[in-house]
C-alpha cells in the first residue's frame, strides 16, 4: 500500500503535484508584482516626463469622477446623520452630532468611500483600457516604435491616481459635511458657523494627516493594481474582461487591508 501511494499516478502524488504547481504560480505572481512595482519607481524618476498624459489622466480620474463623488458624498452625510441622531437623542446629546459626523467622515468614511468608488470607476477603466491595448498589440507596437509604453501608460496613470484620490477625498469630505449640516440645520436649527466650529473642534491635526496618508496610499493602490492587471492581460477579449474585473476586486480587497493596518498604526500613535 505504501508503494502504491508513492507511485507517480496515485492520488496523493497528484495532490502534491497540484499543490506544488499552485505554490509555483503564487510565487511567480509575487515576483512579477515586485518587478512591476520596482520598474515603476525606477521609471518615474528619469526622463522623458509625460506631463501631458499625466494631466489628461488627472482630468479623467478627478474631474470626470466629480458627479458620482458629489452625489455619493452628499447622501452619505445625510444618511449618517439620520442614523446617528436617534442614538444620541436617547441620551439627550444631539448637540454632539456635528462632532460625531466630523470624526466619522474625516477619519474613516471619506477616504474609504472615495477609494471604493474610484476603485470601481477608475480601476476598471484603467484595467480595461490597458488590457485592450495589450491584446490588440498596441503596446507591442509602441515598443517597436522606440516609445516607452510603461512610462507613457503605467507611470502617468499611477501618478495621476495617487495625486487625484487625495483631492477627491477632501472634496467628498466637504460634500458629506455639507449634507450633514443641512440635516442638522433642518432638525436642530444649528447655524453654519456653529456647525463647522464644532466640526473642526472635534478633529486633530493627526486626523487630517492620517486621512491624507490613507488617500495617497489608496490612490497608489488603485492605479498600480489597474495598470498591472491591464498591462499583463492576455487571452483576447476574455482577458480584457478579467483584467477589468480583477482590478476592481483586488483594489477593493487591498484598500480594506490597508485601512485596517493604517488604523492600527494611527491608534497606536494616539495612545502615546
Amino acid at each position: 500500500m505504501d508503494l502504491d501511494k508513492n507511485k507517480p499516478g496515485s492520488a496523493p502524488a497528484r495532490r502534491r503535484y497540484v499543490t506544488t504547481r499552485r505554490l509555483d504560480r503564487i510565487f511567480v505572481e509575487l515576483a512579477n508584482i515586485y518587478r512591476f512595482n520596482a520598474r515603476f519607481f525606477k521609471e518615474m524618476w528619469f526622463p522623458p516626463y509625460e506631463f501631458k498624459e499625466i494631466i489628461k489622466q488627472c482630468y479623467e480620474i478627478g474631474v470626470r469622477s466629480l458627479p458620482l463623488i458629489s452625489l455619493t458624498g452628499f447622501i452619505i452625510g445625510i444618511v449618517f446623520t439620520n442614523q446617528s441622531r436617534p442614538s444620541l437623542a436617547d441620551f439627550g446629546a444631539t448637540s454632539l452630532l456635528p462632532a460625531l459626523i466630523s470624526v466619522a467622515i474625516i477619519r474613516a468614511i471619506g477616504p474609504l468611500v472615495t477609494a471604493l468608488i474610484a476603485a470601481g470607476r477608475v480601476g476598471s477603466a484603467i484595467g480595461a483600457e490597458l488590457g485592450s491595448m495589450r491584446v490588440t498589440e498596441q503596446i507591442d507596437a509602441m515598443e517597436v516604435s522606440a516609445t516607452n509604453p510603461f512610462k507613457f501608460l503605467v507611470v502617468s496613470r499611477v501618478l495621476a491616481s495617487t495625486l487625484m484620490i487625495p483631492a477627491l477625498t477632501m472634496y467628498t469630505t466637504l460634500v458629506s459635511l455639507l449634507g450633514g449640516y443641512l440635516n442638522v440645520h433642518q432638525n436642530e436649527l444649528t447655524t453654519l458657523t456653529t456647525f463647522f466650529y464644532q466640526v473642526f473642534d472635534a478633529i486633530t491635526f493627526l486626523d487630517i494627516v492620517a486621512s491624507s496618508i490613507k488617500s495617497v496610499i489608496f490612490g497608489f493602490t488603485i492605479g498600480m493594481v489597474g495598470c498591472y492587471k491591464g498591462y499583463n492581460s492576455s487571452k483576447g477579449t476574455e482577458g480584457v474582461g478579467k483584467a477589468a474585473n480583477s482590478s476592481v476586486v483586488t483594489a477593493m480587497f487591498l484598500i480594506f487591508i490597508e485601512e485596517l493596518l493604517i488604523m492600527q498604526v494611527i491608534n497606536a500613535i494616539r495612545a502615546f
